[in-house]
């Protein structure tokens, strides 16, 4: 039992990057859908490259999308209005036109005998002429006749009896008021000037539009399309071996796909589906694996790094099913070139287009035409990397967008011009979805700044910030320790030269060096690159007392760094750049002045640890050289060789390099670098043989 939890102990790290693969592995399953898929794959335009197809059962032949949605749009145009017809509205205006009528004449004539006639022919005619305009009916106006031509039809209802009459047989407001005025042209014998005032406050519309009823009919015509158009009898032949696919032949194979599919989803056993989408997918991951084993196995150790890239697949693999779930058309605005800008800026080039391969060839397995989609995601996921090589400005983003959409564009363009050989099949709404992902990448800067905080990575752009000398402490470095700021900025020119010829990450090393001392701010006056007034307030203490303060700056570093919240990466440089060294002077100052005594070598050693990257490696070195360079009194190439091989040796001996993966040729290298560069930063030339 003992032997088992040792080797479960050991191989903790095995054992948890297979759970992740697991675990990865069933999340992405859940995601398909448990349906069998058509065998073939095939594009309108292009020869039919496989053997004679035969219908394996009858199928109905379903209408294109566009021919559905051009029979829905005739019918929105041509379907027919309701109209509501109020009879008792008619008896409710001419009550008050009664009513009226009588206040109308009292106000003009009074209360004369002599006039009643009058008023009876004046009455009656106005009876007569608002009769006649209410039982033709006034139109209410509404914006879906206000183009239509005199002899569209509609529909009115009068008392639930439906009649259908053409516009030009009913009256609007102002076809009505015209209608008025010519017959009170022919009323003679009345007072039309009563009557003419009278009806024209009394004319109101009758007939209403009824939305209801309009759109209950309508939706029933809408139900009536047919999606199909005839059938395909088993046994027929479909299409033959090197026939090209017109439009009419990708009709008939995607109707049969569709059925296909219907009826084995239904019929087909669903444990052998799950069993080949297992492993598909795990073939799929487990190629992932081989290839960061044998060419980036750094990340294969690290657990929250290949967290990281799983997470990254799985995301992508999960909006692209949303997107099929909802409408298939959507899934051109999945924003899948994320996947690529997010490993490339966390990792490399080619460590993004391979987990972008993956990504796409799993996705390949949900969406329908995959030869299309993987084509069309393979080339924009290409670019979106070419534009990101360099990435040192935020704006880049912005730049990818735009490229990612041009390339979506112009891919869809061309798969439709050889299919169909026309523009006719292309949909505006297509090019708004490709815009809608291209603006959807917009947010893979804030992915970043997420992903950093969660796994505790750093990228380039962060770096960038990080390495602007105007940042805040950098600034108060600056100012509080201008001689401690200097020797920084030569030892983060001199690491980044090194590092950029072993191979490594340069843009790293410099802004680890740009922060390895910033410990030192908080006591200036005690480090020798600071002292300008030639006290040494060293001479005061005592040399196991010096040797705190020195060996202090690396904790009180760390310090600053956690309260300014650098990364972990930046801090790793503080805690190493001095490895487990020793404060050389101070030691060697106690053994001359305490002969007799055993000095205790642990108060004046760093407490480490020492260097695990090159990067670290590197701005030891860089450091240690740069700071003795300041003490030589004789500057030439001579004392320079001598110093950066005195200086690299005893770190080698010392075993500060023993956790790095530097080889000897690597410092050697180095060695090379900082001699050359440490004589041009003190003007030295280099001597001709006579």
């Amino acid at each position: 039992m003992k032997q088992i939890w040792e080797f479960l102990r050991q191989n903790y790290s095995n054992f948890y990057k297979a759970g992740l693969f697991l675990i990865s592995l069933v999340i992405l399953i859940s995601f398909f859908p448990k349906e069998a898929k058509f065998k073939y794959e095939f594009s309108k335009g292009r020869p039919w490259p496989h053997e004679d197809l035969i219908a394996p059962f009858d199928f109905p032949i379903l209408k294109a999308p566009e021919e559905i949605e051009k029979e829905r749009n005739e019918i929105l145009q041509e379907h027919e209005l309701y109209f509501d017809f109020n009879i008792n509205l008619n008896e409710e205006i001419r009550d008050n036109y009664t009513t009226n009528f009588e206040l109308f004449w009292a106000a003009k004539y009074g209360v004369v005998p002599e006039n009643e006639l009058l008023k009876q022919i004046t009455y009656d005619r106005g009876h007569e002429i608002l009769t006649t305009i209410l039982s033709v009916g006034i139109l209410q106006t509404i914006p879906e006749i206000e183009n239509k031509p005199p002899g569209y039809k509609i529909t009115i209802i009068i008392q639930r009896i439906a009649e259908r009459s053409r516009l030009s047989d009913l009256f609007t407001i102002h076809t009505a008021f015209e209608k008025l005025n010519e017959m009170l042209d022919n009323s003679e014998q009345a007072d039309t000037e009563i009557l003419r005032q009278l009806l024209e406050e009394s004319l109101t519309q009758n007939i209403f539009y009824n939305e209801s009823v309009t759109q209950t009919e309508l939706q029933k015509y809408l139900d009536r399309i047919s999606t199909t158009r005839g059938m395909v009898q088993e046994g027929e032949k479909i299409i033959t071996k090197g026939e090209v696919i017109n439009k009419t032949k990708f009709q008939i194979l995607e109707s049969l796909r569709t059925e296909y599919e219907t009826k084995l989803g239904v019929d087909s056993n669903y444990y052998l589906i799950l069993s080949g989408q297992i492993l598909l997918v795990a073939i799929s991951l487990t190629v992932l694996v081989f290839f960061l084993y044998f060419f980036r196995r750094d990340i294969l150790e690290d657990n929250k790094k290949v967290l990281l890239i799983l997470l990254v697949i799985i995301l992508m693999v999960f909006l692209t099913s949303a997107a099929l779930k909802f409408n298939v058309q959507y899934i051109y605005i999945v924003p899948l070139c994320i996947a690529p800008i997010l490993i490339r800026v966390f990792f490399d080039t080619r460590l993004a287009l391979y987990t972008y391969l993956i990504t796409i060839i799993i996705i390949g397995f949900l969406v329908p035409n995959s030869f299309q989609f993987l084509f069309m995601q393979l080339i924009a996921g290409i670019i979106t990397i070419f534009s990101i090589v360099n990435l040192q400005k935020r704006a880049q983003f912005l730049f990818t967008s735009v490229v990612v959409f041009a390339s979506y564009s112009a891919i869809y363009t061309g798969l439709n011009l050889i299919q169909e050989g026309n523009f006719s099949t292309i949909r505006p709404v297509d090019y708004v979805l490709f815009g809608g992902s291209a603006l959807l990448i917009l947010f893979s800067y804030p992915l970043i700044y997420l992903f950093e905080k969660i796994f505790g990575l750093v990228t380039d752009v962060t770096l960038l910030e990080l390495s602007n000398t105007n940042s805040k402490l950098l600034r108060e470095l600056s100012r509080r320790a201008p001689g401690t700021f200097q020797h920084s900025l030569q030892v983060a020119n001199l690491a980044e030269e090194s590092i950029y010829e072993i191979g490594g990450d340069a843009l790293l090393a410099r802004t680890g060096a740009l922060y390895h001392d910033i410990g030192k701010m908080d006591q200036p006056m005690y480090f020798i690159e600071n002292q300008v007034t030639g006290v040494n307030p060293h001479d005061e203490l005592t040399n196991e007392e010096s040797a705190r303060i020195i060996i202090g700056h690396v904790i009180k570093g760390i310090e600053k760094a956690k309260q300014a919240k650098l990364p972990e990466q930046i801090i790793d440089f503080i805690r190493t750049h001095h490895g487990t060294s020793r404060v050389g002077y101070f030691y060697a100052m106690e053994q001359k002045e305490n002969p007799d005594e055993q000095v205790d070598a642990k108060r004046y050693t760093y407490p480490g640890p020492i260097p695990y990257s090159k990067e670290t490696s590197v701005v030891m070195m860089a450091d240690s050289v740069e700071a003795a360079s300041r003490s030589l009194k004789i500057i030439d190439e001579e004392t320079i060789n001598g110093l950066v091989e005195g200086i690299i040796s005893k770190q080698v001996d010392t075993g500060q390099f023993k956790n790095s993966p530097i080889t000897l040729r690597d410092i050697n290298t180095i060695k090379k670098i900082l001699k050359k560069k440490l004589m041009n930063i003190y003007h030295i030339r280099i001597e001709y043989p006579k």
